[in-house]
């Protein structure tokens, strides 16, 4: 295992807050290295970006090579062995980085409720299936229903249809009323109204319809039609793919592990006003902190890389970040998720889709800890982070504390742990 990487300042995610922290960061001199669990930078908003001409992605990523960041791709953390330490994956095999400052900037994921069908094929993440037509996925011609909660859906709308998919619906669960007062938000804001103009005249002619949501999705071996609730009544569409999303999760595992302090209410990392957690040496920006958008993320990924790279932060950027969380407090106010949608999954509902546990089973629990050790939900290949926000939606459950390893690794890195620690190997 190599020991040979020892940075200043550790940056854990290449999308828009990491960039932002790791090149603010090395311009202020500091050695800094990117860890990104994906093969490119970008994160999931800028995916496949970094390469695009004129793009925001590649010009933040070409300040990053001007600044001399080490920028280290599909590399994974699933432990720390010792402060100042992360053991990471890679695809040949593990290594360990040593930093003296890290920022945590591990982005959102897009957040899933159960529904009678939605482990049927075809029936996929709104930007799960973006990422797919990004990475070579043929959606011409193909019927796509667009629901669930956020902006992320007109965005996959937008996107999917440039490609050439027919786009039939888009279905979004908050109310016309709530949709009108995040509208007039943006009267104040030119950038983000014109982008919501760009993409309604990309969408002329598709229906949207809000407080609107898909009830099932039918078919005999994949996706055939999906029904949704429109103004009290059942409607039936047939489609080839539904893209189905309810907002987004912060990704604070890493963060949690670490002993960070999360906010009981929302379930993020909290910051001071220089972004620190309650980890001394340990920065967090981004979704992480709080579902707020691509100028937040930006924004709070320099403040974190100045502050960690120990210079003083501008003090416009406070300004512009205290703007920006007001527009994501009113952004969460608007796609709050509806209590209706708790009906949704019935007793026979596959909600852990790793383990197979219905939603009749874990009803039978009153806590989260409960039900993972009589059901084993949360306690396969994906450790909880699809069932769980979905769990504490249907039930109110909190997660548990966070155990290594982070994410489900190899046999030879779990052996790795033992020999970071100088322990023996006890049973997997």
């Amino acid at each position: 295992m190599s020991k040979d990487a020892q940075f200043d300042v550790l940056v854990i995610g290449g999308g828009p807050a990491g960039l932002a922290a790791a090149v603010m960061a090395a311009e202020c001199g500091r050695r800094v290295g990117i860890v990104e669990d994906n093969a490119a930078l970008g994160g999931q908003i800028w995916r496949g970006e970094a390469q695009t001409a004129g793009s925001a992605a590649q010009n933040w990523a070409e300040r990053m090579n001007a600044a001399g960041v080490e920028l280290r791709c599909s590399t994974r953390v699933f432990h720390q062995p010792q402060a100042g330490a992360l053991l990471c994956e890679t695809p040949g095999g593990v290594c360990e980085l040593q930093y003296s400052q890290l920022v945590i900037a591990t982005g959102a994921r897009e957040r899933f409720l159960p529904f009678p069908g939605w482990t049927l094929p075809n029936v996929m993440g709104a930007g799960g299936l973006q990422a797919m037509v990004k990475s070579g996925l043929a959606i011409a011609g193909k019927r796509v229903v667009v629901a669930g909660s956020g902006p992320l859906l007109i965005a996959v709308a937008a996107y999917l249809r440039q490609h050439g998919a027919v786009v039939p619906f888009v279905c979004e669960q908050a109310s016309w009323s709530s949709l009108a007062r995040f509208g007039l938000s943006l009267l104040g804001q030119s950038g983000k109204l014109a982008e919501a103009l760009r993409f309604r005249r990309q969408l002329q002619g598709v229906q949207f319809a809000a407080g609107s949501w898909v009830v099932e999705a039918k078919g005999k071996d994949v996706l055939e039609e999906v029904v949704i609730s429109r103004g009290g009544k059942r409607q039936n569409i047939a489609c080839d793919y539904l893209a189905c999303g309810f907002h987004l999760a912060p990704n604070v595992e890493l963060a949690a592990f670490l002993g960070c302090n999360i906010n009981i209410n929302d379930g993020c990392v909290l910051v001071d006003d220089l972004q620190r957690t309650s980890v001394r040496g340990v920065f967090c920006a981004g979704e992480p902190t709080g579902i707020g958008g691509l100028e937040l993320s930006l924004v709070e990924g320099k403040i974190a890389g100045f502050a960690a790279a120990a210079r003083e932060v501008p003090r416009p950027l406070f300004a512009e970040r205290s703007r920006m969380r007001r527009f994501a407090h009113r952004l969460n106010v608007a796609f709050a998720l509806r209590p209706e949608l708790k009906k949704l999954a019935q007793p026979e509902t596959i909600v852990c889709r790793c383990e197979d546990v219905t939603c009749g089973r874990l009803s039978q629990h009153t806590t989260w800890r409960e039900a993972k050790l009589h059901s084993r939900c949360g306690m396969g290949p994906c450790q909880g982070r699809i069932c769980g926000p979905a769990a504490e939606f249907l039930f109110g459950w909190k997660p548990d504390s966070v155990r290594p390893p982070i994410f489900p690794v190899a046999f030879e890195s779990l052996a790795r742990i033992s020999e970071a620690q100088h322990e023996p190997v006890g049973p997997v």
